[in-house]
């Protein structure tokens, strides 16, 4: 199995992607803890480094161009300082930012996270402060998105859309951009993270197990319970391809149609520090297999792996096509 799924580790480059959503500039501090805080029972951390990441929409970004292929960014950002790191993060990634538009009236959403340093393998978290607007954007930035989504469509594999609840995917913007993907045939993938009423009639939607229970108002526990819950919602969401809940270390559930169930496992992974990105690499290698006709079941299963690399590292990660191979020859499922 793991030699089959290496040979399709190709066919995830070469597809060029539009990738339409919330986009986070990622802010780590580093401090090194020296003593606890006489003002309050907290560690007093001396600054030792700063470090940007782009996170977000702009993390399966990432993901598709370190596996060979191409991302369009497609996007709302501040007018301000943050937003000119996030450029610069995206463009050193080789990712075509031409899709992001400024709005004056918002800031750049950046997620600071202060990490302490502390002698061990990877610095501990002790908090994060977000700074982002959550209104949805204004009517004329819905035109001025549409516009520019329509105007890459026709060099396009697949559309991918990914909801941090930002403002962004607005129900209005999300039905003009499905529309104008009919007439291109798009393949349309979404990382609902709950919102999954917005993405009826797409091609494939993913979200979480608590994300699943909570639309479908009841417990999920056994396999059987993921299954029924998949074809549920694949019926309910009108969905063409597939629905997928991520279950973590269980793997992740699969419906086709009614009738077509599949448990997709996940590799045992040792030495997980940082569970960060995991659905933004899942999410971005299923969209690139699917688009080069790859089976469901197989994307979800290269998605799994995928994951699995970037949960053993701090923070988002994006893996290359040989530590993809590697992990498929030496993780068993």
């Amino acid at each position: 199995m793991s030699s089959y799924l290496k040979s399709l580790i190709p066919k995830l480059a070469n597809q060029r992607v539009l990738v339409i959503g919330d986009v986070i500039l990622d802010e780590y501090l580093y401090g090194k803890a020296t003593r606890m805080s006489r003002e309050a029972p907290i560690p007093v951390l001396e600054f030792e480094s700063q470090r940007y990441i782009p996170g977000g929409a702009a993390n399966p970004s990432s993901n598709i161009v370190k596996l060979g292929s191409q991302a369009i960014q497609i996007g709302i950002v501040g007018n301000d300082d943050n937003a000119n790191h996030l450029k610069r993060e995206l463009l050193q990634r080789d990712i075509d930012i031409s899709g992001l538009i400024a709005d004056s009236s918002r800031p750049t959403t950046v997620k600071t996270r202060i990490m302490a340093q502390m002698g061990l393998r990877f610095p501990q978290q002790v908090a994060r402060l977000d700074r982002l607007s959550r209104d949805s954007i204004d009517t004329e930035f819905e035109t001025q998105i549409g516009v520019s989504v329509a105007q890459q469509m026709s060099s396009a594999n697949a559309i991918l859309f990914s909801d941090y609840h930002a403002g962004l995917l607005t129900p209005a913007l999300i039905e003009r951009i499905q529309n104008q993907a009919q007439i291109h045939n798009l393949i349309l993938t979404a990382d609902a993270q709950g919102t999954l009423e917005k993405y009826k009639g797409f091609t494939l939607v993913k979200c979480n197990a608590d994300d699943a229970s909570a639309y479908l108002k009841r417990d999920l526990h056994s396999d059987q319970d993921f299954a029924q819950a998949a074809v549920d919602l694949f019926s309910s969401l009108a969905l063409t391809g597939g629905m997928v809940i991520t279950r973590g270390a269980e793997g992740a559930t699969l419906a086709i149609n009614k009738n077509d169930v599949h448990h997709c496992p996940s590799p045992s992974v040792t030495d997980v520090y940082d569970t960060v990105g995991a659905g933004d690499t899942s999410i971005a290698v299923m969209t690139l297999a699917i688009s080069s006709g790859i089976k469901y079941n197989n994307a979800v299963i290269l998605g799994n792996y995928a994951s699995g690399l970037v949960v053993r590292k701090l923070g988002n990660y994006a893996p290359t096509p040989d530590e993809l191979a590697w992990a498929l020859d030496n993780w068993q499922i």
